[in-house]
């Protein structure tokens, strides 16, 4: 419908055209605005956008109506008056009061938003790259403001039509940066979120419009290891098994681009240099790349080759001859490469990337840098090559069934669904580390939940203490990453205590992986980012924004990582840690804390082997025991971590598990078990519910290891009312811990469990 031809109408309660502008609503919590100016040819958009990949999303709850010549539209939690004068949207002609009570709260908060206004109380989103970063930095808009909105400007940008960007008519006004209220007569294609404090109603209208976080691959939230240096063969085959003489997991290495040849003599170059973009292997470093890979592929290591495509598929590379085949006659030698054109990039992906996958490259580390040079996809003004780039890639690794997976630099708004991410090269400091912390928080605020981090820092002075306590937040975060240029981040290569500090970091990784991925699958369903800033859960509690380094990991973990030096040979550093309602363990000590009914601040002192981590009481915590391949390895012993709330309140979590590999999650291909536990006197009760779901390679039967932490010892234990054998149950003092074993089970067998404790207090 143009300009010239509106009804008053679109006969919807979700959407409707009031003059030159149309309003849809999304969700009660969402709005888009359009605007087109009087006597323009210019059309509404109903295409796809790299923002808004989901025309679907409706609310047909509204109530529309017409009042001394305004149009208002009413969802609940959002009421905007529109008053139409011949002009775009502006501060006259346009409000919307944002009211309703939020997360249960019985009082109703009224915020106002108009075209124009400022946005102080906004809690920042992720930067796309942290390279040459050392310490803070001014952070963009994210979707979540203490104001209770946020705007997303979609103005101009390319669509997505028949799996193909193409410009927006009317083309692309660089005006159109500019204030909204400077700008009188231009098309608008505004996303208005107005959710109060209802944060995770936010995230839910985000997923609405711009499509869920999907899940990476499973082995991606494992541990991985990467360096910048021309490792042989032999050499690379010496860190796989470093890794498992050293006593450390590994699911990923990463080969940086020294893994392929740097002979062109064509091209835009980068750094001085023609030799970033390849695509053929480098035989005096790696003779045998199938014979290398096969061998991590026993082994589960998976690999992942670094790319920087800006030059393309030149005439030096193995598979050049092959690539131009697949060209239309008459293209031009050492074509430049051009990521705007379909039949390009079909080739460039069969050429160049599909023989090497076929030897055994599981995905692509898309290392785009070349913004300098050509910022915009040719042809397509308006779109940018590093979210286009993230997007073909990810498309390309999820053919065949496979799930996507992408490893690239963040690409703004709507990047959420190729994840996961690499922050960049930043420098090794403390300054740094104490940023990257909030910064990883902030990022959700855009839907960037999947980080992988250069652990440690890319470049820099060496610190141990500083390399310890990095990963010890990486550890606790989206993927334990080791990147660095220059000093290798292999942990045993840096000297004791911090060797065994990071042993530790990288076990409890391991054992939490369950806990992990099953957090990852929130991210999914819900929007609910696996790091979570504490303002998430208790948006009107002011200690909760006065904490920006401390943060949710899933619903029942709590981690405040260390950021400064410590003191002494332990190097035990102080932390203040804003604890939440309800009661709370310290994960390393057992130690008990109150949140009481309003949260507290405590002070907790670490070492190095230890982090301030606290746990939830009463939520069991799904572990399985130490595995060298924590991604990969079949849950065959279920470790449940639980630690006594207070009597009578029950506490619940779940254990989710796919295949790992396929895109099967987004269907049926997935099950669910779900956990609780009530303590009530001396008795513990917990309950392993009959697994629900199926998808393929799942287990049918497995043994489960129940740890009763911070108790009194047991006298006795029931299984499913029959007496456990006394061999099944035993007692560590030195760690107030019980331990209750299994035998092998069908995991549709329901497991009824009540322990019997000597004491019903908590004995540390």
């Amino acid at each position: 419908m143009t300009a010239s031809n509106l009804s008053a109408w679109a006969g919807s309660s979700s959407q409707v055209i009031e003059d030159n502008a149309r309003f849809t609503v999304i969700t009660p919590e969402c709005v888009r605005l359009e605007y087109i100016p009087k006597n323009s040819s210019l059309a509404f958009v109903d295409e796809p956008t790299f923002f808004a990949a989901s025309r679907d999303a409706r609310f047909n709850g509204s109530k529309i109506t017409h009042e001394n010549g305004r149009l208002i539209i009413d969802t609940g939690r959002l009421r905007l008056e529109y008053h139409p004068d011949g002009k775009t949207f502006n501060s006259n002609n346009l409000v919307v009061y944002i009211s309703g009570p939020a997360n249960g709260s019985a009082a109703t908060k009224t915020e106002t938003w108009r075209p124009g206004q400022k946005n102080p109380g906004n809690l920042g989103g992720p930067l796309s790259t942290l390279d040459e970063i050392g310490g803070p930095q001014p952070l963009p808009d994210g979707l979540l403001s203490r104001d209770g909105w946020s705007l997303v400007d979609d103005s101009g940008k390319p669509l997505f039509v028949n799996g193909w960007a193409k410009q927006r008519r009317g083309g692309v006004n660089r005006a159109d940066i500019l204030s909204p209220s400077t700008a009188i007569n231009r098309c608008v294609d505004w996303y208005l979120f107005a959710y109060g404090d209802d944060y995770k109603g936010a995230f839910a209208s985000l997923k609405a419009i711009s499509g869920p976080a999907a899940m990476p691959r499973k082995h991606v939230l494992g541990a991985w290891y990467c360096r910048w240096h021309p490792y042989t063969a032999d050499e690379f085959r010496g860190i796989v098994d470093g890794f498992r003489e050293h006593d450390f997991p590994l699911d990923i290495l990463v080969m940086d681009m020294e893994w392929h040849t740097k002979n062109a003599t064509v091209g835009y170059g980068h750094a001085g240099q023609l030799g970033w973009t390849g695509y053929s292997w480098n035989k005096k470093l790696i003779p045998d790349p199938a014979g290398l890979l096969a061998d991590f592929k026993k082994d589960g290591i998976s690999v992942s080759l670094n790319d920087h495509p800006a030059d393309g598929v030149r005439d030096n590379e193995d598979c050049y001859a092959a690539f131009m085949n697949m060209l239309p006659k008459g293209t031009v030698d050492n074509p430049p490469f051009n990521s705007g054109d379909p039949r390009y990039m079909q080739a460039y992906f069969k050429a160049a990337h599909e023989p090497l996958e076929k030897q055994g490259v599981d995905f692509w580390w898309v290392d785009w840098q070349q913004d300098y040079l050509y910022p915009e996809v040719y042809g397509i003004p308006g779109l940018r090559q590093l979210p286009w780039l993230n997007q073909l890639y990810y498309q390309h690794s999820g053919e065949n069934g496979r799930r996507g997976q992408g490893y690239s630099r963040w690409g703004g708004w709507g990047d959420q669904r190729h994840p996961i991410q690499f922050s960049g090269d930043a420098e090794s400091s403390w300054k740094m580390l104490a940023f990257e912390i909030p910064f990883t928080l902030a990022s959700a605020n855009q839907g960037c939940f999947f980080w992988a981090h250069d652990t440690g820092g890319f470049w820099g002075a060496r610190n141990p203490e500083n390399f310890a306590r990095w990963v010890q937040f990486c550890s606790l975060s989206a993927a334990l990453r080791l990147h660095s240029s220059g000093e290798d981040r292999r942990p045993w290569l840096w000297g004791q205590p911090f060797e065994d500090s990071m042993r530790q970091s990288f076990h409890l990784r391991s054992q939490l992986f369950p806990y992990i991925y099953t957090s990852a699958r929130q991210c999914y369903d819900d929007m609910t980012p696996l790091l979570r800033p504490l303002y998430l859960e208790y948006p009107d509690t002011d200690e909760a924004y006065a904490h920006p380094g401390e943060y949710f990991f899933g619903d029942n973990l709590i981690a405040a990582p260390i950021v400064t030096p410590g003191k002494g040979d332990k190097f035990v550093a102080g932390q203040t840690v804003w604890l939440p309602p309800g009661l709370w363990y310290n994960y390393f000590t057992g130690e008990a804390a109150d949140g009481s009914a309003t949260g507290k601040d405590i002070t907790v002192s670490a070492d190095i082997n230890q982090i301030p981590l606290f746990v939830r009481a009463g939520a069991p915590l799904p572990m399985q025991p130490y595995t060298p391949r924590m991604a990969t390895t079949p849950l065959g012993k279920l470790v449940l971590r639980i630690y006594p709330g207070h009597d009578g309140e029950a506490g619940s979590s779940a254990l989710y598990e796919d295949d790992g590999q396929t895109s099967d999650y987004q269907a049926k291909g997935f099950a669910r078990t779900k956990l609780s536990c009530v303590k009530n006197g001396d008795s513990m009760q917990i309950n392993i519910a009959a697994t629900d779901g199926r998808y393929a390679g799942q287990m049918s039967q497995r043994t489960y290891r129940i740890e009763l932490a911070g108790t009194a010892q047991a006298t006795a234990a029931t299984i499913n009312g029959q007496p456990a054998p006394a061999s099944a149950l035993s007692y560590d003092a030195a760690h107030a811990l019980n331990v209750l074993e299994i035998p092998n089970t069908g995991i549709r067998q329901a497991i009824s469990i009540n322990v019997k404790l000597s004491a019903a207090g908590n004995p540390k």
